[in-house]
């Protein structure tokens, strides 16, 4: 910085008296100084990239281990594999089960958290009775559960991808807490990353009947090290930025308004369960299709109550239901699928869904802050 500053004040124009005399003179040596300073800039852009690029290598190569290649402990029962009555046959519709690699990751890190298996522990403490530390060695010698579990992102936008489903194993919250002894008065469950990250959702979440997981495997492998190896934090029905702690290396209890964690300060709310939401993926916004019979297909999810209908309408004509998968659990989306008659011109397809406790999704279109977007996603196609 100081180099380029030099450079910029030798190329500086003389003081405006001076101006009319020196004008001649000083050109030339003010357009050699521009293409130094013009040089220079480039050059240290260039060694910046650079620098960043070895700096990063360095500290993902050096922060840790990768997670292990050895297969995940035997859950107590097995999650059946999806088969075709849960996985509808449509090109280009998204997986029922999104592969790791392919799915959505939203997290504070710049640089992703490299943890040394060996090291690392699972602290729970604050208004608990006994304080409890668990190795990754406790984890994986304690009964393992499998739960297909759909998360998505608070700041998903209505039709965008920020949202996923997979298999999560792990070892179920409520007993750890159960051994460790909630107190009276604990009304926040806070988990907290090794870089200092929080999540904070209320303590009677943790017994209603969700069944959140201290996850340490994702569709059958330990958890990649992007989604939060060597454990991670799974609440099904509420929004990824209030429950799922990757990294995770601290579960604190206590009060509700004893704490506030990462996002509320910044203006999101503090509660954050899951909205009811659907989305075309096929076909494409903007795609050109044949007139006649055309097949309209996606997925669609709520919080708990799974979904019990989907409906399309072309046009803002009729609801028209929609063909469904079967569920993987209440927690899971589902795909659907509809075959509509498309006449030439411009056309408009929305969808709606309804969840099995009788709510159908609102129309009200409003922007992810503060607790989640709502509203119909549509698309308009070309039909020729």
């Amino acid at each position: 910085l100081r180099r380029l500053l030099d450079l910029a004040a030798r190329g500086t124009a003389p003081p405006a008296e001076f101006a009319p005399a020196a004008a001649q003179v000083a050109d030339a040596p003010r357009d050699r100084a521009r293409r130094r300073f013009v040089a220079a800039l480039a050059g240290a852009g260039a060694f910046a990239v650079v620098a960043g690029a070895i700096g990063r290598m360095r500290l993902t190569s050096t922060t840790g281990t990768r997670p292990p290649g050895s297969v995940l402990p035997d859950p107590v029962r097995r999650v059946p594999t999806p088969g075709s009555a849960q996985m509808l046959d449509v090109p280009d519709i998204t997986p029922i089960v999104v592969p790791n690699d392919d799915f959505y990751r939203i997290d504070t890190a710049l640089i992703v958290p490299r943890v040394d298996p060996e090291t690392w522990t699972l602290r729970i403490h604050g208004m608990v009775e006994r304080e409890l530390t668990l190795t990754l060695d406790d984890l994986y010698a304690r009964e393992q559960v499998e739960r297909h579990v759909t998360l998505a992102c608070v700041s998903n936008d209505v039709g965008d991808d920020l949202v996923g489903n997979a298999l999560w194993q792990g070892v179920r919250l409520a007993p750890l807490l159960d051994e460790a002894g909630v107190a009276a008065g604990a009304g926040q469950v806070v988990g907290r990353a090794v870089d200092g990250w929080t999540a904070g959702f209320p303590t009677e979440l943790v017994s209603d009947g969700r069944d959140p997981l201290v996850a340490i495997g994702m569709n059958g492998e330990p958890l990649p090290t992007d989604h939060g190896y060597p454990a991670r934090l799974i609440v099904p029905g509420l929004y990824g930025y209030v429950s799922a702690t990757k990294w995770l290396s601290e579960i604190e209890l206590t009060t509700w308004d004893g704490f506030d964690a990462y996002w509320v300060p910044r203006g999101w709310a503090k509660e954050g369960p899951i909205k009811l939401q659907s989305r075309i993926d096929v076909p494409r916004g903007g795609a050109q299709v044949a007139a006649g019979e055309a097949v309209v297909a996606g997925i669609a999810w709520s919080g708990l109550d799974g979904i019990s209908a989907v409906e399309v309408a072309v046009d803002d004509g009729p609801w028209l239901p929609a063909a469904l998968s079967e569920p993987l659990s209440d927690s899971a989306w589902v795909q659907w699928k509809l075959t509509v008659a498309l006449d030439p011109g411009r056309r408009r397809l929305e969808v709606r869904a309804t969840d099995a406790s009788g709510m159908v999704q609102t129309d009200e279109r409003t922007s992810p802050r503060p607790d989640g977007a709502t509203g119909h996603h549509s698309v308009t196609v070309g039909v020729a």
